[in-house]
């Protein structure tokens, strides 16, 4: 088991993790209660496993299972959890733990942030998207109708739990999106990095590609972890990765939209001068080695307009990250009349 150090906590990677889940949540924050918060096909495949692993310790275990997909991500669920929270009388040193991805980790972190001003939190996350991204950093959030992330908080979990065996039943669709956030790492900071996984399979180096890309979002969230600096660096094709999402309707998933974005953003950036076409055609070469979506077939109007909605937009401006070079990305403030130009390259007209 390799242990990483993050705000808040450490990050525990290894293979067979879940069946000892009830023993270290008990050997090292020694709750009275546990609340398991999962989404159906996760628990389906590993809420016995988890449950059964408290079975040795004085801990009480419940589970609230949700219907998976984006639409859980609501306020009537977050108030489903709370009043199980508070009916069942949990403390702030009791733990809700979250089994699954991105969309429980989120529904959930936020939770556990707002029940009595905090309660502690323990991530287990069960897809690739989850282990290198999402789960860590402390980003919580719930989606309102007409956008995403709209309501939520920086909140850290003490521990994360990452059983890397979970990964080897996960469906090809979920592995693709969790490949887009390691991409993600790699364009950002580390030209070697994005040259090991065009050269290897990420499922065939998993362990190595999880501790790099917890590394690299640890490092730079305990540098800025308000957003407000240099960890808007990780919005990297999400602004208009999350505006291609909004528009699908949620049938284009997250990792998905965000290689879309990746690819609409480094046109942009050569078209603006800011990178050459070696880059933009380096970020096409790794999307096409993953079989993730370059193209976007969404009117640069509407994209604008979904951006428009955007949580990173302040005092009119929009904090664009723009790829320099493989590795390299620098934050382009952006005047809100100026963000259609930015839409009108490449597959964005």
């Amino acid at each position: 088991m390799k242990i990483i150090s993050c705000p808040g906590g450490k990050y525990l990677l290894g293979n067979g993790l879940l069946s000892s889940v009830g023993s270290i949540i008990a050997n090292t924050l020694q709750p009275r209660k546990v609340l398991l918060v999962s989404d159906e096909n996760v628990f389906t495949h590993y809420g016995q496993m988890v449950t059964e692993s408290f079975e040795n310790t004085d801990i009480t275990i419940e589970n609230l299972v949700f219907a998976p997909g984006e639409d859980s991500k609501s306020l009537t669920n977050l108030e489903i959890i709370l009043n199980k929270l508070s009916d069942g009388n949990y403390s702030r040193s009791d733990v809700l733990a979250v089994l699954g991805g991105g969309v429980m980790g989120d529904l959930g972190g936020f939770a556990a942030s707002c029940f009595k001003r905090g309660m502690k939190l323990v991530q287990i996350p069960t897809s690739l998207l989850a282990m290198v991204d999402s789960s860590v950093g402390g980003k919580t959030a719930v989606n309102l109708c007409n956008a995403k992330n709209q309501v939520g908080t920086f909140y850290q979990p003490s521990i994360t739990l990452a059983d890397s065996e979970c990964l080897a039943t996960l469906p090809q669709r979920e592995y693709r999106c969790g490949c887009a956030e390691v991409i993600k790492y790699a364009v950002l900071f580390d030209g070697e990095f994005y040259d090991a996984l065009l050269k290897t399979e990420i499922s065939d180096q998993y362990e190595y590609v999880i501790e790099k890309c917890v590394g690299f979002k640890s490092d730079i969230v305990s540098r800025d972890e308000q957003d407000k600096g240099c960890r808007q660096l990780l919005n990297l094709g999400h602004t208009i990765g999350h505006a291609v999402e909004a528009l699908s309707g949620y049938t284009i998933a997250h990792g998905e939209a965000v290689g879309i974005g990746m690819a609409a953003i480094t046109e942009a950036a050569e078209a603006k001068g800011f990178c050459g076409r070696d880059c933009t055609e380096a970020v096409h070469a790794i999307l096409n080695r993953y079989n993730l979506p370059c193209g976007c077939r969404f009117a640069a109007e509407d994209l604008y307009k979904a951006i428009c909605k955007d949580k990173k937009i302040s005092g009119g401006e929009l904090s664009l990250i723009v790829p320099v070079q493989i590795g390299k990305c620098e934050i382009v403030k952006v005047a809100g009349s100026e963000i259609p130009s930015w839409l009108n390259t490449g597959d964005c007209k």
